[in-house]
């Protein structure tokens, strides 16, 4: 089984609204480089590998080139998370061809996925950026926020990136400190999910009001508010990203608690 990139985006052949993947034939026709795929692993009795298309190669008739987030719920669901993990792989070997400490070319590392360097033997592994993400409840409640860089009328849990020398549940606190200044108490981890864009991983939290008033980070945060659970709700996240999960949760499966 074959995810070929053209940058972050996968070829794909579309059909109404389902998007499948093209197969080795069809790709051997596209005068696909395979000496340059990736192995990713197996699915069931098949080897899955990825591989970057010429930036000269032109979609044929009936398939299109499209980032992951469109091809949510369009592609198998088996066959989008091994997409995601395709995607960085393949932005880490784009990105990594040359030694980061002395320049010179890397080659691939015989018997782990990394990237080494012959001349001064540094070792480079796919990146990974570690972001925690979290709901805030107090009560019924629960703080929502709108980034500067969302949409308008679009709002979301807060997140940010663990930083170096820091716990997660340090994280968690910082981030809801920095964001809109407030203390919490009762940080609990939720779930975590992969997040390709473009190589996140992004830990989930849950977490009780303990104090502050809401002062939003102006340079970060436009807006944010505390919204009822049985009350109208702003446009959210969609159903792809765990923050919409941590919501979810709290809307049907969390129970009540003053604070």
């Amino acid at each position: 089984m074959w995810f070929p990139f053209r940058g972050d985006r996968l070829l794909v052949r579309v059909a109404s609204e389902r998007a499948t993947l093209l197969d080795y034939a069809e790709l051997v026709a596209l005068g696909t480089d395979f000496e340059r795929a990736h192995y990713l692993g197996r699915l069931d009795d098949l080897d899955c590998y990825t591989v970057e298309l010429d930036p000269i190669v032109e979609p044929p008739a009936e398939t299109v080139l499209e980032g992951l987030r469109a091809l949510y719920g369009r592609l198998a669901d088996e066959h989008y998370s091994i997409a995601g993990r395709a995607v960085q792989i393949l932005l880490w070997d784009q990105t990594h061809r040359f030694c980061g400490r002395c320049g010179q070319p890397t080659a691939n590392a015989p018997a782990e996925r990394a990237k080494l360097c012959p001349s001064c033997g540094l070792l480079s592994f796919p990146r990974l950026s570690p972001a925690v993400i979290m709901l805030v409840q107090r009560g019924d409640e629960f703080l929502l926020a709108r980034n500067r860089a969302f949409a308008e009328g679009f709002y979301s849990v807060l997140a940010g990136f663990v930083e170096p020398g820091e716990s997660l549940e340090e994280a968690v606190a910082r981030e809801v400190r920095e964001e809109v200044d407030l203390e919490l108490k009762d940080v609990r981890y939720f779930g975590s999910q992969p997040w390709p864009f473009p190589h996140s991983l992004m830990i989930g939290f849950t977490a009780h009001y303990a104090s502050g008033q809401i002062r939003p980070q102006t340079e970060e945060i436009a807006e944010a508010a505390w919204f009822n659970r049985h009350g109208e709700l702003p446009r959210l996240p969609g159903k792809l990203s765990i923050a919409r999960r941590l919501i979810d949760w709290f809307l049907t499966e969390s129970p009540s608690r003053k604070s």
